[in-house]
């Protein structure tokens, strides 16, 4: 793990501070004690705008960044040239871990079954809002612009909290503290009037080509993340727009690679580089998603070589000829390990009597076990993919070598 640089590089300007006044909700009950923090004008940020400032980093960050940005590419090419679909398995797998940075856990079988609209889990659900974000963010990476930024984090929340969605935010809000007012906040975002001009100066930001993709995507990172532009769902928008940009430069072409899973093996250092940013350090940011690249890219790559595993003694204890309805369905369990009969039978593009003796098969040979014990919408796991996606996620939770 590289060491975070701790000086500022000089000429990026810290996020200054303004009084706003505070109006008391008269309906809200709460102590006399509370009722006095919360009195009189509140401090919030006023970022810098970056759209045309000079991005100095010091050697470290730039050389720790050019490093994570070859691994990066490696290893993107490494999965485009597999046939195996791993790229729906990752985008899963840093759905769920992004989701877990704001402490969102769910197990893998649960994902999966809420992928299907099963699941008892409400974490669940919220993961699997994440991955439409994340691919809401892909899909509009030629673009990035304002409207696309609100897509993403529509996605994200449409069904969840459709009315935080559609807009930026027209309300204050803030991060830690009490919930009565930002007086006592660990960090107060800007006033809401001043979102609409800061996201278009991030925007112009997005669009320079003379900064490192890396660096340039991690400090477009936590200048949204300081912006906190909606009233909900920043964090993880903000690192489907990580990937967005990641995409939109072209460094990555075919997977959406891990990084959320290596921030979430160091969460403290995330936030700790995040309030580095606002104090003017740029390097800290850059320096902490490099070593989340490292670190995501080691627990992806163990993942796919679990995964490889997995499908190789599939093929040993139920041997499949190619083109057969059972061995493409050994192939989408790798990527959808919960399954139905008209799940099977849409993805493969084949009857419900075919879809039934594929899945048939697969449970004599032990490769699927009935989740539920209905004999209508009878539901079926593959307990070795969901083994090594729990997997995936305990190693991201813990600080990887």
């Amino acid at each position: 793990m590289s060491q975070i640089p701790s000086t500022p590089i000089p000429g990026w300007p810290a996020v200054t501070f303004e009084p706003r006044p505070w109006k008391q909700d008269a309906g809200v009950a709460t102590s006399r004690r509370q009722k006095l923090l919360a009195r009189g004008d509140y401090q919030a940020a006023v970022p810098p705008f970056i759209a045309n400032l000079e991005v100095h980093l010091d050697a470290e960050a730039l050389t720790t960044a050019d490093d994570a940005s070859a691994e990066l590419a490696r290893f993107d090419s490494e999965l485009g040239s597999v046939t195996a679909p791993f790229a729906s398995i990752l985008l899963r797998s840093e759905s769920a871990s992004s989701s877990e940075v704001e402490q969102l856990t769910s197990s893998a079988k649960q994902v999966a079954l809420a992928e299907l609209g099963a699941a008892k889990s409400e974490n669940a659900h919220l993961v699997v809002a994440n991955v439409r974000a994340m691919q809401a963010a892909l899909q509009l990476s030629e673009n990035i612009n304002e409207r696309a930024i609100i897509s993403m984090q529509h996605a994200l929340l449409h069904e969840s909290a459709p009315e935080h969605t559609g807009q930026f935010r027209n309300t204050q809000v803030w991060i830690g503290g009490g919930g009565i007012s930002p007086h006592s906040a660990e960090f107060v975002p800007p006033h809401h009037d001043r979102v609409p001009e800061l996201m278009t100066d991030l925007v112009q930001f997005s669009r320079r080509t003379d900064i490192p993709l890396l660096a340039h995507a991690a400090l477009m990172h936590a200048q949204f993340e300081t912006i906190h532009p909606f009233p909900d769902g920043n964090g993880r928008t903000g690192r489907a727009l990580l990937h967005s940009m990641l995409r939109h430069g072209g460094l990555t072409r075919n997977v959406t690679v891990p990084v959320s899973a290596g921030l979430l093996s160091n969460t403290a250092e995330y936030f700790t580089a995040l309030s580095k940013y606002r104090d003017g350090d740029t390097g800290a940011i850059v320096v902490t998603f490099a070593d989340a690249v490292f670190a995501g890219i080691n627990n992806g790559r163990q993942l796919v070589t679990e995964l490889e595993a997995v499908a190789a003694e599939w093929e040993k204890i139920a041997p499949t000829r190619q083109g057969s309805a059972v061995t493409a369905l050994k192939t989408l369990l790798l990527r959808q390990p919960v399954v139905t009969v008209a799940l099977v039978a849409t993805e493969l593009g084949v009857s419900s009597v075919t879809a039934t003796n594929a899945i048939e098969r697969l449970v004599s040979s032990e490769v699927l076990v009935q989740t539920n014990s209905f004999k209508r919408n009878r539901m079926w796991h593959a307990p070795e993919v969901l083994t090594a996606l729990d997997r995936f996620g305990s190693r991201a939770r813990r600080r990887l070598p």
